[in-house]
């Protein structure tokens, strides 16, 4: 009878020790992760944001009339003096993916845009898919157009060597086969064999 009733009695507190014992490996063998918060907070004192409204990490993505996509990416952006469709960005990334299969990245300080042209200014960088890379003081992106230029003096880093050329513009070509890259106005060419 005592054989009887520890068995019993064993039945139930061995599974019961079992299930105590694995919740307990179970809660100490998870490593505590520090998780963002769903929502995010803003930057800066309450002042400022209060004085200047804008948008925090605003993204603004369009498609030409030649198909390429055009994603704008800023860390914060507000509307112009007199707002419409005018406004300013910081910390810019501008990607531009040709239909033909380029993919053009700028960065920038800073941008303005203006109907459908975003100027970026303040020491741009392009960055071409095809190993190219371009610097110079501001690059215009007409998405109408579909048009990058800059009308200022840009300094090139090619496959072949180093160029810098007065004016700068990438279009889409004539037969409608790709992009066209024309560098004008006083090109000079380091080649590097």
């Amino acid at each position: 009878m005592f054989r009887t009733r520890l068995v019993r009695l064993l039945r139930v507190l061995l599974p019961l020790a079992a299930l105590a014992l694995l919740s307990v490996l179970f809660l100490l063998g998870r490593k505590s992760e520090t998780v963002e918060p769903a929502i995010p907070y803003a930057e800066g004192s309450a002042e400022d944001l209060g004085r200047s409204p804008g948008i925090g990490a605003p993204e603004y993505t369009t498609v030409t009339p030649e198909g390429a996509s055009v994603t704008l990416r800023a860390a914060r952006a507000a509307l112009g003096n007199g707002g419409g469709d005018s406004g300013t960005a910081s910390a810019l990334v501008l990607d531009w993916r040709a239909r033909d299969g380029l993919m053009i990245e700028l960065t920038a300080p800073r941008a303005e845009t203006q109907d459908t042209s975003i100027r970026l200014d303040g020491g741009v960088r392009m960055a071409l898919s095809s190993g190219w890379e371009m610097r110079g003081p501001s690059f215009e992106a007409d998405t109408a157009a579909d048009t990058l230029r800059a009308d200022e003096t840009v300094q090139v880093t090619a496959p072949f060597g180093q160029l810098e050329a007065g004016r700068m513009l990438i279009r889409p070509s004539d037969a409608g086969a790709g992009q066209v890259l024309e560098l004008n106005e006083g090109v000079r060419l380091l080649y590097r064999p």
